[in-house]
């Protein structure tokens, strides 16, 4: 999956020279917490967030009046408020690598550039999306969380054995545990096999073990 795979396209944009409150109505607007600023030449040259937005009310906001606050923000340019050294991501690039940029950087969007040109935003719920498509949430199945050594050759084991059963895994994502070097853990989704001889099958398999497993109906 790829971050053009999930990207919201054609994001909603500002512009340089727009008062800070004309900016917080758009986004209050649109429901959006992110809004890239393009210049007169439609390139990116930064991005308000909430975060940038709250850092231009007064440092002491409690002893002001809304109609003072607002005055102050309308008096305000976006460019003298806006995220200027931005992270950008191209359309093609992994989207678990657009997550590792924004968990480690700790930011809530990336802008998505392609040859200069914004063509669309990746947002923290975006993710959120991406990741409950990946595991299948709204797949109908039998989930189930296995425990094995970190070994070349467990994961296709686990699989071909569930396959020989004939049931068919519609996901199988995997990591490492934090607090269990050494192991790997699986977590599938199986579908026309039942639950009974999908346990008995797993255990069969060498130093293997099963940590969790639940039923999930049809969710859209």
């Amino acid at each position: 999956m790829l971050v053009k795979d999930r990207m919201t396209p054609k994001p909603i944009c500002g512009s340089p020279d727009m008062a800070v409150t004309e900016a917080q109505n758009l986004m209050a607007e649109n429901k959006i917490r992110h809004l890239p600023i393009l210049d007169e030449d439609q390139k990116l040259v930064g991005l308000i967030t909430q975060r940038s937005l709250e850092s231009a009310l007064p440092s002491d906001v409690s002893s002001f009046s809304q109609f003072e606050i607002s005055y102050t923000l309308s008096q305000l340019k976006v460019h003298s408020i806006m995220v200027k050294d931005l992270y950008l991501v191209d359309p093609e690039t992994p989207i678990e690598d657009a997550a590792m940029i924004m968990a480690d950087k700790k930011l809530g969007a990336l802008p998505v550039v392609k040859d200069g040109s914004l063509v669309g935003i990746m947002s923290g719920e975006d993710l959120f999306v991406a990741m409950t498509d990946l595991l299948g949430t709204r797949k109908a199945g039998i989930r189930v969380t296995v425990e094995q050594p970190d070994q070349k050759g467990v994961i296709a084991r686990l699989t071909s054995a569930i396959a020989k059963e004939g049931g068919y895994l519609s996901v199988c994502v995997g990591y490492y545990p934090q607090d269990n070097p050494g192991t790997w853990v699986s977590v599938c989704k199986v579908e026309n096999l039942e639950e009974n001889r999908l346990v008995e099958v797993i255990c069969s398999l060498k130093d293997t073990n099963i940590v969790d497993i639940r039923h999930y109906q049809e969710n859209e």
